[in-house]
């Protein structure tokens, strides 16, 4: 029996998206509606109107019915935002088989350790991940049941947030009403979305530009090894233009889009810009122009550089850096990316996607294509009352 047709809804800064997605026999995801609206409510991700959010979401979700012609009941949601954290966490316990034969019981008694992470009392997890067992001390091992050893260990990675600030998002959909099947963390949406598993096995950093965040997630030896999110993100950019040249916030997101560039070129052109709500007329430096936006993104890679430092992942990333999110489109980011890592930079769109055009090319989608696939796996392994395969078995919500 075929799964039945799943919502995946992401509300970012810039603008509400929902995909009707469905499950193709080959595992393909087709998308068969979308809607999208632009946001008010919202800042860096989280909700700071809750009734202007809702009332974006629910024309999102009416434009995604009318495009699928479905019904929408309930949601898969993507969340994002400056108070989402990981910490890796390790449990180890005594292996108590008197044959020293490590079982399944073992395995789940050091998970249970493992995911008891001492938060303090306004955070929840969001997701637990499972990354290497430890057999006395032998690393990187992936599977220990059967194994024989006196000890047992696990590396864990938790993510996770501040609870109001999840709940308010997970009530902008609820006071619809609707319901939400479930809710993931934006960053690994998009990984899911753009990295085959040779990629993940070598280790890829994805960085998810949106308009006010940027999510990123680190892979290595196949598994998510770090995971966060910074506050800044395209409006940032937007507001630097502003202020640097004392124009309205509509006018600099206009020069941004159509002359913005994330490296500093030789070129000396000038822009014109009118007088416009308020603000005289005058001339804009394209080079000062590209200096200001390469000061805010470079700044921005160079935290999760620091990040991936701090963690020892940095030479371990044999893919390179993937880039995704709206401001992924931004002329020059893929060789800024290049710069500050020391990496090769690519464009991450969506895999295993097809159906509305833009939903299945578009790096500004991977959230929401990878959302559809983390719905439709979690669907399939209950339908079977297993846990996922691979690195994907420790992952879910609490």
């Amino acid at each position: 029996m075929p799964l039945p047709p799943l919502v995946a809804l992401e509300i970012g800064t810039s603008k509400v998206t929902a995909l009707v997605a469905e499950l193709g026999e080959d595992g393909h995801v087709m998308i068969i509606g979308m809607g999208e609206h632009p946001t008010t409510g919202v800042r860096k991700g989280e909700i700071t109107d809750l009734e202007n959010a809702t009332t974006c979401v629910k024309s999102a979700l009416e434009a995604a019915e009318e495009s699928g012609k479905v019904a929408i009941r309930q949601v898969h949601l993507a969340v994002s935002g400056g108070h989402i954290r990981s910490a890796v966490n390790r449990g180890a316990v005594p292996v108590l088989d008197r044959h020293r034969q490590i079982g399944a019981e073992d395995m789940e008694q050091v998970m249970d350790l493992a995911r008891a992470v001492n938060l303090s009392a306004d955070r929840e997890i969001l997701h637990t991940i499972c990354q290497h067992f430890y057999v006395d001390g032998q690393q990187g091992v992936v599977n220990p049941e059967g194994m024989e050893g006196a000890r047992l260990a696990l590396d864990m990675l938790v993510v996770h947030g501040i609870r109001t600030q999840l709940h308010n998002t997970i009530r902008a959909v609820r006071s619809i009403p609707l319901d939400v099947e479930d809710v993931v963390f934006s960053g690994i949406c998009s990984g899911l979305a753009v990295l085959t598993e040779e990629q993940r096995k070598a280790g890829a950093i994805v960085i998810d530009l949106g308009g006010g965040t940027t999510d990123f997630v680190a892979y290595s030896d196949g598994v998510p090894a770090v995971a966060g999110v910074l506050a800044v993100g395209g409006d940032h950019v937007t507001n630097d233009i502003t202020l640097a040249f004392n124009i309205p916030m509509t006018q600099a997101e206009r020069l941004k889009k159509d002359a913005g560039a994330a490296c500093v070129s030789a070129g000396s052109g000038r822009l014109s810009l009118p007088a416009e709500g308020g603000f005289p007329g005058r001339t804009v430096s394209v080079r000062a122009l590209q200096t200001v936006i390469n000061a805010r993104l470079d700044e921005v890679f160079q935290a999760i550089r620091r990040r991936l430092d701090t963690a020892g992942l940095l030479h371990h990333m044999g893919a390179g850096v993937v880039l995704t999110g709206g401001g992924a489109h931004m002329e020059g980011v893929q060789a800024l990316a290049q710069q500050v890592f020391g990496l090769p930079s690519s464009i991450g769109r969506p895999r295993d996607v097809s159906g509305v055009a833009t939903a299945a090319e578009g790096p500004e989608y991977a959230t929401c294509s990878g959302l559809a696939h983390y719905g439709f796996r979690t669907a399939a392994e209950r339908r079977r009352a297993m846990p996922f395969g691979g690195w994907l078995k420790g992952l879910f919500r609490k």
